[in-house]
């Protein structure tokens, strides 16, 4: 069984905000597969189901982003599921641009606190995430308001796309072929003009 596990604060006031997108990738498989995500367990909402024919559980933390590795760690160990093998872990990203996603097999945290606190709580960086781009924050912009802060009109197409990606690029690991689902939808992130501010396209 696969346990994917979408990041995301649990109270009303982040509903929609870019750092919940990992909570919308999550309804949206849920409402595609027909998955009802509604029972609380290990800290989280959970729901069990099949996508391309593997056991699932759909999973959103209850303990707010940063303590994310807390539930998951429980479900890890009351699952007996190996972190490497059948974890997939969605996640926010700012140095993505909007609706741009990122598939990696392991890697480090890359100061995303939900991450990092996966890797703290499991005990390993081997696990697989997609990372969806929620676009870079305005220099003179706090980090926290910036993705606690929701997507603005005309971000959203880009977002509605990045979440079908995600969600394709999902069916494909679950199919064995994460390195298909590298090659189909990690895309090179542009680079900016000389005059702004450069964002990498490495990890």
């Amino acid at each position: 069984m696969y346990i994917i596990a979408g990041l995301g604060n649990p109270t009303k006031e982040y509903d929609g905000t870019r750092h919940n997108i990992g909570f919308l990738l999550i309804d949206e498989l849920a409402d595609e597969f027909g998955i009802g995500v509604t029972t609380i367990q290990h800290k989280a909402l959970v729901g069990k189901g099949m996508i391309e024919g593997q056991k699932v559980l759909l999973v959103k933390p209850l303990t707010f982003m940063n303590l994310s590795g807390e539930s998951i760690r429980e479900l890890t160990d009351y699952y007996k599921i190996n972190p490497s093998e059948e974890l997939i872990v969605i996640s926010d990203d700012i140095e993505l641009p909007p609706g741009y996603i990122r598939v990696r097999p392991k890697g480090s945290a890359g100061g995303h606190n939900g991450l990092k606190n996966i890797i703290k709580n499991i005990g390993t960086e081997e696990f697989k995430r997609v990372r969806i781009g929620v676009g870079q924050k305005p220099s003179r912009m706090d980090l926290a308001d910036y993705v606690l802060g929701h997507f603005k009109s005309e971000e959203k197409d880009a977002m509605k796309d990045g979440l079908r990606q995600a969600s394709e690029a999902i069916r494909l690991i679950l199919k064995d072929d994460v390195e298909g689902a590298m090659n189909t939808y990690n895309r090179k992130v542009p680079k900016k003009a000389p005059d702004s501010e450069k964002v990498s396209s490495e990890e």
